[in-house]
């Protein structure tokens, strides 16, 4: 059974369940049930009691399967309007329902899922339980009235309310930022400092100085004793903005902070007692960089003491207009540019879009709006009319020619977006995308989108 590992892919699709399910009243979600039926632990059996699930042999997960052949975050069950959606978190041994191995199922009662060695039935349960969400609609600049939002603001509030450290996870442009500085100024911290530290934007060794400072001489450069971040934010919150960029020889430092809530500067020999906050955020899936190596499943489970998993826009399209019209406020727009800008024809053409950039994406193109004062296709098709609906089909033209032309004319829209969203960087625009940054180049080189 030992095959050999999946290309590796970051699932970073996760959300809550923002609609109904199976029939359930909003907000509701049905229970579910895995039954181990063959292998060496026939019998075990384990019930949901929350929307989502993990299963692996790591005794962190929810459904324990200690077993060879089961990597430790080998997969995850999550309920959602669709039905309980099965994502495989880069196993060794992968994931297959009904024989069929794969990556992201929507399974069905009696599914077969066969993980490494073992047979697991899947079954709902008779019962249902209430998700538990926000009276408010409103979590600092955060907005939304949709099931997906509330109950990621009921995980804030309590958050808020504690002293505990904090993961949050979401794609890119989903909020992350935003939630973890209003995190902040929800907190009993709120008058102490907010510093946040990008873990992409330096390499290892200014990083780590940037981090937990260092002495006069530590370093070529180190003119003078710096004192780190986890230092000035004394009594705050100190916010670590792509965590699972981390390089791997900080990771065992970041988790003595977490443990022993002390810091020593590069080039010292004392440690410094640090009364700090920490939240992290991260648009990859950090169970999925454990299985591969690339995490410490330690570090991860001393960030996730509270774990939240923030909603793309596509999972909650029913809140676009009330998100648009606070981007656009924060934008200065006129009432006249709103108007104009979410007409009821706009507005349902921009559900049909997927918003693969989210929140960030949407702020851009409706900033784009303002400067060119009409509603364009948020592709960047400037021949795009709201009442379009689809690709436009030419019945003079061969099937085969007219499926490879729409292809590339999805491929540059996909890829010129993508680039824009991420702001030209190749590694991150791959991660976001699924895929290989050789093949990312190749294509953008093909189409002859600027890098």
């Amino acid at each position: 059974m030992q095959d050999k590992p999946p290309h590796p892919e970051d699932p970073a699709r996760q959300t809550l369940p923002h609609a109904q399910l199976g029939g359930q009243e909003p907000g509701r979600f049905r229970r579910f049930r895995l039954t181990v039926v063959e292998g060496t632990m026939v019998g075990a059996t384990w019930e949901s009691s929350a929307d989502r699930g993990s299963v692996g042999s790591h005794p962190r997960n929810d459904f324990v399967l200690d077993e060879p052949t089961i990597s430790r975050f080998h997969c995850e069950l999550q309920a959602g309007p669709e039905g309980v959606t099965v994502r495989d978190m880069s196993s060794l041994n992968g994931v297959i329902v009904d024989g069929v191995r794969v990556k992201e199922a929507i399974l069905r009662g009696g599914s077969l899922l066969h993980l490494g060695a073992l047979v697991v039935r899947f079954d709902f349960s008779p019962e249902s339980n209430q998700l538990r969400i926000s009276e408010q609609t409103r979590f600092g600049t955060l907005v939304g009235t949709s099931v997906a939002m509330r109950a990621a603001f009921y995980l804030l509030e309590k958050a808020a309310a504690s002293d505990a450290t904090v993961l949050l996870e979401g794609e890119t442009g989903t909020g992350k930022s935003q939630a973890a500085q209003a995190l902040h100024e929800a907190s009993p911290r709120k008058d102490r400092p907010f510093l946040v530290v990008d873990c992409t934007a330096l390499p290892s060794q200014l990083l780590e100085s940037e981090l937990f400072g260092h002495e006069r001489g530590a370093f070529t450069g180190a003119v003078s004793r710096r004192v780190g971040a986890f230092e000035e934010a004394a009594g705050g919150t100190i916010f670590l903005d792509e965590v699972g960029e981390l390089p791997a020889e900080l990771q065992p430092k970041l988790l003595h902070v977490l443990q022993d809530r002390q810091v020593r500067r590069v080039g010292s020999n004392v440690w410094q007692k640090v009364n700090v906050r920490i939240i992290a955020a991260t648009h990859r899936n950090l169970r999925w960089l454990v299985n591969t190596g690339g995490f410490r499943a330690d570090l991860f489970y001393r960030l996730a003491v509270v774990r939240i998993v923030m909603p793309g826009l596509r999972q909650r399209l029913e809140d676009l207009r009330e998100v648009a019209l606070a981007v656009l406020a924060s934008l200065g727009a006129s009432e006249e540019q709103r108007h104009a800008l979410l007409s009821p024809e706009v507005l349902t053409r921009l559900q049909q879009w997927a918003w693969p950039g989210n929140v960030r994406e949407l702020r851009n193109y409706l900033e784009r709006c303002m400067v060119f004062e009409e509603a364009p296709s948020p592709s960047g098709d400037t021949n795009w009319s709201p009442s379009a609906t689809g690709f436009p089909v030419d019945l003079s033209v061969p099937f085969t020619e007219a499926r490879r032309q729409a292809l590339m004319d999805f491929e540059h829209r996909y890829l010129s977006l993508l680039m824009e969203t991420h702001q030209g960087h190749q590694t991150q625009a791959a991660t976001a995308a699924r895929m290989d940054r050789v093949y990312l180049y190749r294509l953008l080189r093909r189409h002859g989108i600027k890098r």
